[in-house]
Parts: C-alpha cells; sequence; structure tokens
C-alpha cells in the first residue's frame, strides 16, 4: 500500500517520478547529505529536486505513524505548502507500507540553489557582508514569527541563503518539527537559541529585531542570550558525558 499527494502545479511532470521514486533515488548518486535520513539532488524534467529519503522508524513509530499521527514525511509537505513563501517549493510525498504500517517514505521539493547557510557567517569573523546578512537574517525571523511560525529546530543548516544583488534570500528546511501560534516575547527570543552564536553576533541580530518588533532591545537581547548561553551548557553538559569536545 502507498499513500501520496502531488502538489496540483506538478501534476503533469512529476506524477511518474513521485511513483517511481524509489528506482530513482537508488539509481541516483548525487547524495548532499546521509546521516539519519539521506538527501540526494535529482533531476527530472529540466527540474533539480531535493529528495529526502526518511529513515525506517522504530516500530513503536511505525505504529504511531500509520494510525495516530501524521509522518515528518507528511508534515514536511504539508507544512511547505502552508508557509511557502519560507520554503523551497514543495512536489509532494509519498510513503511506502509494509504488513500495514509505514515503511518508506519521501518528501520532493524544488532545490533552492543557495549560496551558503547562516553558519558561515556566524563561524567567520570576516565573511563578506556579515553584519548585512545578520540584519536581514533578524529580518527573515520577525517576518518568519509575524506569521505565526515556531521553527523547532531552527539551527545554522537548515537556516539557507542566496545572494541576490543587494538583497538576501532566505528558505527554511527540515521543517516537520514546527508550531503555529502567536508567539510572545520570550519564545521568539528563545528561537535563536540553537545558532550557537555569540554574545556580539546575538546582539546585532537582536537590536534589529527589535527595531520591527518594536521591542526594547535591551531586554530582547538580554533574554536571547540567557536562552542561547542555557542551550550551550546543555549540549556541553551531554558532550562531557560523551567524552567529547566542548565547544564555546
Amino acid at each position: 500500500m502507498i499513500k501520496c499527494k502531488l502538489n496540483p502545479n506538478y501534476e503533469d511532470t512529476f506524477k511518474e517520478f513521485l511513483l517511481n521514486i524509489k528506482k530513482y533515488f537508488q539509481e541516483n548518486t548525487q547524495t548532499i547529505h546521509k546521516a539519519r535520513n539521506e538527501l540526494k539532488i535529482i533531476k527530472h524534467n529540466s527540474i533539480d529536486t531535493i529528495v529526502k529519503s526518511f529513515k525506517v522508524p522504530n516500530i513503536i513509530n511505525r505504529i504511531v505513524y500509520t494510525f495516530f499521527r501524521s509522518s515528518k514525511t507528511k508534515k514536511s509537505y504539508e507544512y511547505s505548502l502552508k508557509i511557502k513563501d519560507f520554503t523551497p517549493k514543495p512536489i509532494g510525498y509519498i510513503e511506502f507500507y509494509k504488513y500495514g504500517l509505514l515503511y518508506d517514505s519521501y518528501f520532493v521539493s524544488e532545490r533552492f540553489d543557495y549560496d551558503f547557510t547562516i553558519r558561515e557567517p556566524l563561524l567567520n569573523d570576516n565573511f563578506e557582508n556579515k553584519e548585512d546578512i545578520l540584519k536581514a537574517f533578524a529580518r527573515f525571523t520577525y517576518d518568519l514569527h509575524e506569521a505565526g511560525i515556531f521553527h523547532n529546530d531552527y539551527s545554522p543548516g537548515n537556516i539557507l541563503i542566496k545572494k541576490d544583488a543587494n538583497k538576501f534570500i532566505f528558505k527554511i528546511v527540515d521543517i516537520n518539527r514546527m508550531r503555529f501560534y502567536n508567539l510572545p516575547f520570550k519564545d521568539r527570543a528563545k528561537n535563536f537559541s540553537k545558532l550557537w552564536a555569540s554574545d556580539k553576533e546575538l546582539k546585532t541580530i537582536g537590536k534589529e529585531y527589535s527595531k520591527y518588533a518594536n521591542y526594547d532591545e535591551i531586554s530582547f537581547i538580554e533574554q536571547m542570550q540567557e536562552f542561547n548561553n542555557k542551550n550551550k551548557s546543555i549540549k556541553n553538559f551531554k558532550k562531557r558525558l560523551k567524552g567529547q569536545k566542548v565547544v564555546d
């Protein structure tokens, strides 16, 4: 048994592709990420796509995703449609079932040809146009929050940036863990905590964000830094337990 949904804008060009996604995925060698899940670039009908193959869930989650909750794949597609201005264009998703339970699943979107992620300017003090990028990022995040979107994994690798003339275009990925609500002051500040940014960088971002949100910038920056330091402490504590190198 399979379940699938195709964006109507791609009905004529991607139906066969989606239904035969396993074959296309296995034959393709352009892997760009492989950990818990695997991502590949696959061209179809002159369109570069990103195909995300989700790891087969454990037996408990297979039951949960089959009968009680939407799968990560389905949420990735539905959330992309819901917040389409902030993500690469969604094409569709497909789920394959084995013995009546969810097994393989794939999410397909158009490839966003980005130049770098927010990680690069955060790690490099001499990154070109760093301050302008951080200010543009503050505005992008403000727009995201104003739309009632809280990305639970708002981390550097999930924030893509493309330079277009004198402006920067941002897109977010890995969006199956999101919440939608009217974000209060604290949650807006908390959403920056996984960036692993320095106090100086948070100050630049927070000052710009406060301007749009009409916040007291000192209070907002202090709140951002508090959440940031707390997240770093927790992550470094876990690293120490595992005998890994602690990062400032």
